[in-house]
């Protein structure tokens, strides 16, 4: 289907689409972090050599439980702050 370039974009759908990018470009930094750093420093590891924080492994703490909590953050700002109510016009 051609695109028809008379008819701009409603703004509704620009506001929704340019916080799934935000949203989406979020979600691949955290895995871009926790995949190779989860791999590099919990890979065939000595369990003389594996350190703890707060009771857990220390690669485990800074691959998983950090990108998890910022991602937390993250989301609670990113909602709060960011993300607003678009009027949708007459609904009856």
């Amino acid at each position: 289907m051609p695109i028809n370039r008379s008819n701009p974009p409603d703004p509704v759908f620009l506001h929704a689409r340019r916080e799934a990018i935000i949203i989406f470009l979020v979600w691949v930094a955290a895995l871009l972090w926790a995949v190779p750093y989860c791999y590099t420093t919990g890979y065939d590891i000595d369990a003389d050599q594996l350190q703890l924080v707060f009771g857990i492994p220390a690669w485990v703490f800074g691959g998983i439980v950090m990108p998890w909590l910022l991602a937390n953050i993250f989301t609670i700002v990113f909602c709060l702050r960011y993300m607003t109510d678009d009027d949708l016009g007459n609904s009856g």
